[in-house]
């Protein structure tokens, strides 16, 4: 099994808890992560959306940065055949906004992203968004295992175990990263009451007085009124 079934096997029994949330040419259309932020979904006080809207006009992360967030999310959730990467779906400014909205990340991931060049510096001479894929990925290998790695990587461990839950939390608050593990949530059902065959074989019957209140199928999408007193009407 590989990383992003894992992935997916765990999030299928946690996604309803713990997640973060947060006319057009396609260079202005909003990300997926973007758009839960300004849609207003999820019944967001008017405070609560100009304190969004506060927090996006704000920038975090450096042009640098964000590019070593790019190459790590897709090696967390590479695109496959069922689903899209990370930063297609906007991960990297999910990120940028939990910066900002939970500061007590900032000191953590800016300093693991500082380590991604000091260490792309000691075995390969280079910045870390110069190195190749193999590269990159010898360097991500040191700190992705928690079970492997070595003592002196403990807190390049914990910023990186930290990056993965970023990663997931940001992709699984969208509508590809629910589509893509199967996650239906809430939906509206039918129920007509017990089947008449089951009633025949027990040999029991509805009460006829009160034949004319019960839900019928054809009237399931009706509002019931009711009068004063607790009356149905009609």
């Amino acid at each position: 099994m590989n990383r992003r079934e894992n992935l997916k096997l765990l999030f299928t029994g946690t996604v309803g808890t713990g997640l973060f949330l947060a006319g057009c040419s396609p260079e202005e259309q909003a990300l997926p992560v973007q758009s839960a932020l300004t849609s207003g979904i999820g019944g967001r006080t008017e405070e609560e959306k100009l304190r969004d809207q506060a927090l996006l006009s704000e920038t975090f992360f450096t042009e640098e940065e964000m590019k070593k967030l790019n190459i790590l999310v897709d090696i967390i959730m590479p695109k496959d055949s069922e689903s899209p990467s990370a930063t297609e779906l906007g991960v990297p400014e999910f990120m940028e906004f939990i910066m900002k909205d939970m500061p007590n990340y900032q000191t953590p991931m800016r300093g693991g992203l500082m380590w991604l060049d000091f260490e792309a510096d000691e075995k390969f001479g280079k910045p870390f968004v110069e190195l190749s894929k193999d590269q990159v990925i010898e360097i991500v290998e040191l700190v992705a295992w928690p079970d492997k790695a070595a003592p002196e990587y403990e807190g390049g461990v914990k910023w990186f175990n930290m990056m993965r839950n970023l990663t997931c939390s940001g992709y699984f608050s969208t509508e590809a990263g629910w589509q893509y593990m199967g996650y239906k949530g809430n939906q509206p059902n039918v129920w007509d009451g017990v089947p008449q065959e089951v009633m025949d074989k027990h040999g029991l019957q509805l009460p006829e007085k009160y034949l004319s209140i019960y839900l019928k199928p054809e009237d399931r999408g009706t509002v019931a009124q009711w009068d004063d007193e607790g009356n149905l009407i009609g």
